[in-house]
Formats: structure tokens, C-alpha cells, sequence
């Protein structure tokens, strides 16, 4: 965009950001109108990985591998406003709907920072409860790279 943001209106800016919005669903990056976080981290990490994601109406997982293993994928984007590594809600944890959990953490401007594969058992492990929101939360640290079961593709998704 050669034009500065700062001097639009905010209806213009609102409809600048539709627009971007729909030229990623179009694209096929995104599935839906809503944040692009998500989406676009499915996309990134079903190609990096070579999976093949679910349908949306797929409750539990977001992709599968060529065994069957299911993925259910999370992304982060850190900014100063809101540094939080804390990913989405994680629903129905006991369920075991996964086998592993894909978290990949950006930097402001959407670049990996880093990313991981965790598995189920580790995901039980490191995540708590919230009554509230009924669900289970993870706080995706730097650190978890090098926990026991835990495997770094930082390499294989920022590489996408």
C-alpha cells in the first residue's frame, strides 16, 4: 500500500481491512471473516507440515496426517500492546480429539517467532483449567521447545 494509513478515514481503513479480509478467503489462506490469526495458521502449518485440514464443523482437530493423527493447530500474534503467549481456548481436553497440538507464536508483523509440536499428553500436562470459559488454557512459552516429547518446526513452518 503506497497510501498512509494515518491520514484515512476510519471508514476507509474499516473498509481496507474487509477488503484484505476477503482477498484471503478468496485466496483460500483464510476460512472465515474473523480474526486471520487462526485461520491463516492452519493454512501456514497444514502446507509446512504436509496436512490436510478438516472441515470447519470438525469439532477437536484442524488437520490430519497421511496416519490419521489428528492436529488441532493454535497461533499467537504477540504485539507490545498484549505480549500474552496464552493461546484459545482449548474445548473438551478429556475428549482426547488430538494428538498433538501445533502452536505457532508471531512476532507483530506475522513472522514465526517460533512454533511447536506437543503432544496430547504434554498439552494435559502443561495447560490448566478455567472454570469460566470451561475450557483449558496454554501459555505457549519460548521454553516449551525443549520439554521432554515436545518438537521444534520453527524452522519448517517459518520456511512456508
Amino acid at each position: 500500500m503506497t497510501e498512509n494509513l494515518e491520514s484515512l478515514p476510519l471508514a476507509d481503513l474499516l473498509k481496507s481491512y474487509c477488503n484484505v479480509l476477503n482477498e484471503l478467503r478468496r485466496r483460500g489462506i483464510t476460512r472465515s471473516s474473523n480474526n486471520p490469526v487462526a485461520d491463516y495458521t492452519e493454512h501456514l502449518v497444514a502446507r509446512a507440515l504436509g496436512l490436510t485440514r478438516t472441515g470447519n464443523s470438525v469439532p477437536g482437530h484442524d488437520a490430519v496426517d497421511l496416519e490419521g493423527r489428528r492436529y488441532q493447530i493454535k497461533g499467537r500474534r504477540l504485539t507490545p500492546q498484549n505480549p500474552s503467549t496464552q493461546l484459545s481456548a482449548i474445548r473438551n481436553l478429556p475428549k482426547r480429539s488430538f494428538e498433538f497440538l501445533i502452536a505457532v507464536v508471531y512476532r507483530p508483523d506475522f513472522v514465526v517467532d517460533y512454533a511447536a509440536q506437543v503432544p496430547y499428553e504434554t498439552v494435559v500436562q502443561l495447560s490448566t483449567y478455567n472454570a469460566h470459559t470451561n475450557s483449558h488454557r496454554l501459555l505457549m512459552k519460548r521454553a516449551f521447545l525443549v520439554h521432554p516429547g515436545v518438537i521444534d518446526v520453527t524452522s519448517r513452518v517459518a520456511a512456508e
